[in-house]
């Protein structure tokens, strides 16, 4: 199914995987509303709601930035009607926006315990819960929830209790709310990168350069989030997807240009279940 003129409700879509997302959906003719939290230009996490769109609508696009902070239930409300309003409905629900802290819990502050849950967990809630009544009038409905699959094992949650939490919260609202909503026809699903992607969260709180060039690129997780779009909501729900493996199923042989140093053994993400096995080697090309 074509997204030629549907609307996408991304948040967290000023840089990273929600902006990549945003690019390669407004290129095959959607529209974007940009709904995030950062209205000025930062030098640590560069990208704005204002410069996401200019990269959009450089593009042939149409976007909408909104000034959003997820936590809150009223900017929440508004914000899906703005871009209701925009666009005359919305088609596509992506839960991106997230927060992380990768530290114990004897070093976990629970005002940092709360922003997580309120950004991940929470924030997928609610704005798949308001969402619902715009994505019941579209013929084709989808959220997509960025979130790892539900591999319950102590080892994932260990070294980051609080975050781990957070993001597993993510997880089950796919759980419930697919369950939920297929009678209504609306598609809820979990897409996951098997390795590290080129993000400001990547450099800033996790590894530096040294870990950039041993990631992919976040096109990837665009290329196949526009895979799960195209498939019948009614049809392709519930299920928790792995960016590769998604895209080898769909034919996909070549995944040496999503790397950023082809020179470096891509670094593999959290929350890949043990028998899950790449398609293609992670080991480093030349």
């Amino acid at each position: 199914m074509s997204l030629q003129g549907k609307t996408l409700f991304i948040t967290g879509a000023s840089r990273g995987i929600g902006l990549a997302i945003a690019l390669r959906a407004s290129r095959e003719g959607a529209n974007i509303a940009i709904a995030a939290k950062t209205t000025e230009p930062d030098p640590r996490i560069p990208g704005t709601i204002f410069s996401a769109a200019k990269e959009i609508e450089a593009m042939g696009g149409k976007a909408l930035p909104l000034s959003v902070d997820v936590r809150d239930e009223d900017q929440v409300r508004s914000a899906l009607a703005a871009c209701a309003e925009a666009f005359g409905g919305i088609d596509v629900v992506v839960n991106n926006a997230s927060a992380i802290s990768l530290t114990t819990s004897q070093k976990t502050e629970m005002k940092k315990f709360d922003l997580m849950h309120q950004v991940n967990a929470r924030a997928t809630f609610m704005v798949s819960k308001l969402a619902v009544p715009y994505l019941q009038k579209s013929a084709n409905p989808h959220i997509l929830v960025m979130s790892p699959p539900l591999d319950m094992r102590e080892k994932w949650f260990a070294p980051h209790t609080a975050y781990s939490m957070a993001k597993f919260g993510m997880s089950l609202a796919v759980l419930g709310l697919a369950g939920e909503l297929r009678g209504l026809g609306i598609a809820v699903n979990a897409l996951w990168p098997r390795t590290t992607i080129a993000t400001a969260a990547v450099k800033n709180l996790l590894g530096g350069d040294a870990l950039i060039r041993a990631s992919r690129t976040p096109d990837i997780v665009a290329d196949a989030a526009m895979l799960i779009f195209a498939k019948s909501a009614r049809d392709f729900t519930g299920q928790f997807v792995i960016d590769d493996s998604l895209l080898f199923a769909h034919g996909v042989r070549d995944f040496d240009h999503y790397r950023v140093d082809p020179t470096c053994m891509l670094m593999q993400d959290f929350f890949i279940p043990e028998d899950d096995k790449p398609p293609a080697s992670l080991a480093a090309v030349r």
